[in-house]
């Protein structure tokens, strides 16, 4: 009996003694993860805050010459200022223009020029390089007119590529692993072609021979071999749905001292494969806003304009469609629109958050509306986002609810400097919606 009680000890000591490992084991394990969480979290908001700090500090930066300026950027952060050659040699010596990017600093250049700025952490570390313009001081006339748009695409654009009925049944599609959605064609059997409806005559008076399609594919050439095949119709085809042009109505944003226009803050992007179109050449027209879809939650409003292609109606051509809008130069009667007096453009670290105004047409005449400007992302990936607005001004709200289509290109205006155009609206919001920075429209 005394052993078994012996025992019975022996065992419950040795239980004891494994639940004492067991929880110091746990005990260790808990700490380790704990840390573990720490430091994970630690580096998510360092990251966070680098992020944040990174996207405060502009890729570029431009200045006026002959002008003090006032840069504000409020980033913990030191930078050294470089002037480079085209030999990528600096004539200022490292280290001699250092600057402290959490104050207030006051910026002048003598005359136009190119400088990087070599921003760095804790003073050594690499962070972030900053292209900096000296430009010359320039001024915009806001227009903020609706304008009918017709541009050709520079070649036939594929949309896309499908099936068709043969003679006897048969499905064919001769296209298909070919030709892409977003190709332009550019030449069949060597030959230019630029109308839709004459590569379809061309397409169907080949008989069926194989024909070969110069295509620019993301901006590279190459020849492709395609066999057309013979419809239900009799005709020959290739199976591709294609375009040659694309119109709609959108708002010009400004006249320069030359007679060259900007509008939409954005490109035009074909509606089916939402890529910029590559366009060839385009007229501007006159238009007449005939109807306006008030703007509501979940369903965007917009302005339905009348074009009318006659050469009465045309106010200009328009030379480039790029990301940042369209351009061209304008004929006299589009100048003779444009009343409003000329205006410094404002640079985007001008540019504050609170009131500001934008220009557009939404009745008879052009009319200044009141709008917020609510954040401003100096070097955000969308250069057509740089600026977020609401619109405050009950006039406006009671007519189109905000920020409708046809609406793009308007222009912002804040403390008697041109700042932007307006450029996209919030689906879910329409009072709410982003702009382009002024500066970033002209660099095209």
């Amino acid at each position: 009996m005394e052993n078994e009680v012996k025992e019975q000890a022996g065992r419950d000591v040795a239980n004891l003694l494994i639940n004492w490992k067991l929880q110091k084991k746990r005990r260790k394990i808990y700490r380790i993860s704990l840390c573990a969480m720490i430091i994970a979290c630690l580096a998510l908001l360092a990251g966070l805050a680098y992020y944040q700090i990174y996207q405060q500090i502009p890729s570029i930066l431009r200045f006026r010459a002959g002008v003090e300026q006032s840069l504000d950027l409020g980033v913990p952060l030191s930078a050294d200022v470089v002037s480079v050659s085209e030999q990528g040699e600096s004539n200022i010596p490292k280290g001699a223009v250092t600057i402290d990017l959490d104050r207030p600093v006051t910026v002048k250049a003598a005359e136009t020029d190119s400088y990087q700025m070599q921003v760095k952490l804790f003073g050594f570390f690499p962070f972030k390089k900053v292209g900096i313009e000296v430009i010359e001081d320039q001024e915009l006339i806001p227009v903020g007119i609706p304008i009918g748009i017709y541009v050709k695409t520079k070649g036939i654009l594929v949309v896309g590529v499908g099936e068709f009925e043969g003679p006897e049944g048969v499905t064919y599609s001769p296209a298909k692993f070919i030709l892409k959605s977003g190709d332009y064609i550019l030449a069949l059997n060597g030959e230019e072609v630029s109308d839709k409806d004459d590569f379809m005559e061309r397409v169907n008076e080949s008989g069926g021979s194989e024909i070969v399609l110069t295509v620019d594919r993301n901006g590279q050439e190459m020849d492709l071999k395609v066999l057309p095949r013979q419809s239900a119709g009799g005709g020959y085809k290739i199976g591709a749905w294609i375009r040659d042009n694309a119109q709609g109505v959108g708002t010009m944003t400004y006249l320069d001292g030359k007679g060259c226009f900007g509008a939409l803050g954005h490109g035009i992007n074909d509606v089916d494969t939402s890529t910029l179109m590559n366009t060839d050449d385009g007229t501007l027209y006159q238009t007449e806003i005939i109807s306006i879809k008030k703007g509501e939650s979940g369903e965007p409003g917009e302005m339905t304009g009348m074009i009318i292609y006659s050469p009465d109606r045309v106010l200009g051509t328009i030379t480039d469609n790029s990301a940042q809008g369209i351009f061209g130069k304008c004929d006299q009667d589009a100048l003779d629109l444009a009343d409003a007096a000329p205006l410094p453009i404002a640079l985007k670290q001008e540019i504050k958050l609170g009131p500001a105004q934008i220009l557009c047409m939404v009745e008879d005449e052009p009319k200044y509306y009141d709008i917020e400007i609510t954040a401003l992302h100096l070097d955000h990936d969308n250069l057509n986002r740089g600026i977020e607005l609401r619109v405050t001004d009950p006039d406006l709200l009671a007519i189109t609810g905000g920020i409708v289509q046809g609406m793009s290109g308007a222009p912002i205006l804040q403390d008697g400097k041109f700042a932007g155009a307006v450029t996209h609206v919030l689906v879910n919001n329409p009072e709410r919606g982003y702009g382009i920075f002024i500066e970033n429209m002209m660099e095209h």
